[in-house]
Parts: structure tokens; C-alpha cells; sequence
């Protein structure tokens, strides 16, 4: 993990209200500097992860989720479009919101989030 740690793991339902709800709790905690999110990305009615953070940025990463569809692109073709993948700031700390999959989030985690998760969460504080 390139020496990054994971302070705690979560397993919640795809509803905005729960989604918001961990993001608020785990930002309290001073040891983490990071909330990677996985799933509920999609464009079905049940995806609600999208609107749940993005309600709670407040500064987005909008290269992030570009990125994220550029790359999925060279792998999955035209169904890359349907992916909501986001990145922001709240509360001084980073959030990222990736897609469930197991190809999507190994993806994201090795060409983009592990590379810059150091800088962005300094830049987050600085």
C-alpha cells in the first residue's frame, strides 16, 4: 500500500443518508487523512453513492474522475461513460468515490490514487 495505512473498513448500504453519515463520522477521526469509497457509482436508480458526496465536498477533484473514465476507456470501451468516479476535499481530509468493480478499483488504486494519495492529502492540509 506504499506505506499508507487503512485506519478502518466499512461495509454500508448504497443510501445517501448512510454514506453521509460515515463520511461524517470518519472524518472526526484524526488518523484518517483519506475515505476511499467503493460502489454505488453507477447511473442505475439504486446508485446513490455520487450525490451523497458530492453534497459534502467542498472542493472537487474534477481531473480525478476524468482521468478514472480516460482509463477505464482503454480497457472497457464506451461503457466507461456510465462511471460517476469522484475526488474532492471535505473536512480536510480527501475522499475518493470509485466504482465496485474489482477491475475498477484496482485501476483506480494503481494508476491513480496509490501514485498521488502522499501529495494530494498534503495539499488537502496545506
Amino acid at each position: 500500500m506504499q506505506g499508507h495505512r487503512v485506519a478502518s473498513f466499512h461495509l454500508i448500504k448504497d443510501e445517501p443518508a448512510e454514506v453521509q453519515k460515515l463520511l461524517n463520522t470518519v472524518t472526526l477521526n484524526p488518523d484518517v487523512q483519506a475515505v476511499i469509497l467503493t460502489g454505488g457509482t453507477g447511473v442505475s436508480k439504486r446508485d446513490g453513492t455520487y450525490e451523497a458526496v458530492v453534497e459534502l465536498l467542498e472542493k472537487r477533484l474534477d481531473g480525478f474522475g476524468e482521468l478514472f473514465r480516460s482509463l477505464s476507456y482503454q480497457e472497457i470501451g464506451s461503457a466507461a461513460m456510465m462511471s460517476r468516479a469522484v475526488a474532492g476535499a471535505y473536512r480536510g481530509k480527501v475522499v475518493i468515490s470509485i466504482p465496485g468493480s474489482e477491475a475498477a478499483v484496482r485501476l483506480a488504486m494503481e494508476k491513480l490514487i496509490l501514485p498521488e494519495l502522499g501529495h494530494l492529502v498534503r495539499e488537502v492540509n496545506r
